[in-house]
């Protein structure tokens, strides 16, 4: 039975709809936040966004510092979640 189990958590995580991310249209931006905390991170498949959102600065690499971007939810054109981008600092090449 546990093997069951595991198979079918592997297909719906190999899914197509799965890796293709969550729509943020379709959760309100509270929910959102929400989903992003219990998580650690998120990946928004949207037209317009196409990346991983973090909870916040300790889900990001060391080289890496959290930025703000917006999206869009259900009930905001504008929820802001936090973001990685490469840091500046001798460790990223950058100075």
């Amino acid at each position: 039975m546990k093997n069951a189990a595991y198979l079918l958590a592997a297909m719906a995580l190999g899914s197509p709809a799965f890796a293709a991310g969550i729509n943020s249209h379709a959760y309100s931006c509270a929910d959102l936040h929400a989903l992003i905390a219990t998580n650690g991170f998120v990946f928004i498949g949207n037209p317009d966004f196409q990346d991983f959102v973090v909870a916040d600065a300790s889900v990001c690499g060391h080289q890496n510092v959290v930025q703000w971007r917006s999206v869009a939810t259900i009930d905001r054109a504008d929820c802001v979640v936090n973001y990685c981008i490469p840091g500046r600092g001798p460790e990223s090449g950058r100075e």
